[in-house]
């Protein structure tokens, strides 16, 4: 493969609309072992929140993911490879950021930690509208009012 090949390819895997209208491939081998990518996503996806079981098997896909990712792009900036490996590569490269992206965006997957924020923020706004209503702001408020 020419030098300028491997620059096209690789700016097509890195350009920031590459995923839209990809597809998250069926299945996909990531570290020597076959996933089926687009269920595992769909499954997960398809649920309002991670379950607390799933968090850490979503967390390992994701490294996993990011890890095949890295070593597709080394072979195609580095690896003895034809112009017909490279593009198998590069629309696997875009497959798993597609499978990424859907990963990435799930909704919130800690409930308790959102609801604990949510109760803080609360008493705060909740704490701050007493003081101005007793009359116990700072100094530096209160004589701006003056």
């Amino acid at each position: 493969m020419q030098e300028f090949e491997r620059k096209q390819l690789l700016e097509r895997v890195e350009r920031e609309g590459a995923t839209v209208g990809a597809d998250i491939p069926e299945t996909i081998t990531v570290q020597g072992e076959e996933i089926d990518l687009r269920t595992f996503v769909f499954e997960i996806k398809r649920r309002e929140t991670v379950p607390a079981g799933e968090r850490d098997r979503v967390e390992q896909a994701k490294r996993n993911l990011r890890r095949e990712r890295v070593e597709r792009i080394e072979a195609i900036e580095e690896g003895d490879i034809t112009r017909e490996e490279g593009e198998e590569l590069a629309q696997s490269i875009i497959g798993i950021d597609r499978g990424l992206n859907a990963l990435e965006n799930l909704g919130p997957t800690d409930l308790e930690r959102e609801q604990q924020a949510k109760q803080a923020a609360d008493t705060k706004r909740w704490m701050s509208f007493l003081k101005q209503a007793l009359g116990r702001e700072d100094d530096a408020s209160s004589r701006r009012g003056r």
